[in-house]
């Protein structure tokens, strides 16, 4: 399992195969990811702890423990920690690298 430490929070590999990984995802509160999509894979996360504002394409919902979300390929989405932070457990299918995110918007100065 490993660790990596971004602007908003971290993310931990809990599980890493060819064709799928599972990730536990800790937004810091009242952060935020970037605005982005992906090309080469599809994302389920069920929310375990906290609450936050999920943006998926048009939408904009609130998210609490035991809401679920499918976020398909190339769909627009963001994730934003409530007041007390958000984790997620996020299940990516298809090709699953961090460098197949296209940044719309970022708050953090990271590419976009």
């Amino acid at each position: 399992m490993s660790t990596e430490l971004r602007p908003w929070g971290l993310f931990e590999n809990l599980l890493e195969e060819i064709e799928y990984k599972v990730k536990r995802i800790i937004i810091s509160p009242n952060q935020s990811i970037s605005l982005q999509y992906h090309f080469h894979r599809e994302e389920y996360w069920i929310v375990v702890e906290g609450s936050g504002e999920l943006i998926h394409e048009d939408t904009v919902r609130t998210l609490e423990v035991g809401d679920s979300v499918f976020i398909g390929k190339e769909e627009v989405h963001r994730l934003k920690a409530g007041k007390t932070g958000i984790t997620v457990i996020e299940t990516q299918i298809g090709v699953c690298e961090e460098d197949d995110i296209v940044r719309l918007e970022d708050h953090y100065g990271r590419v976009v």
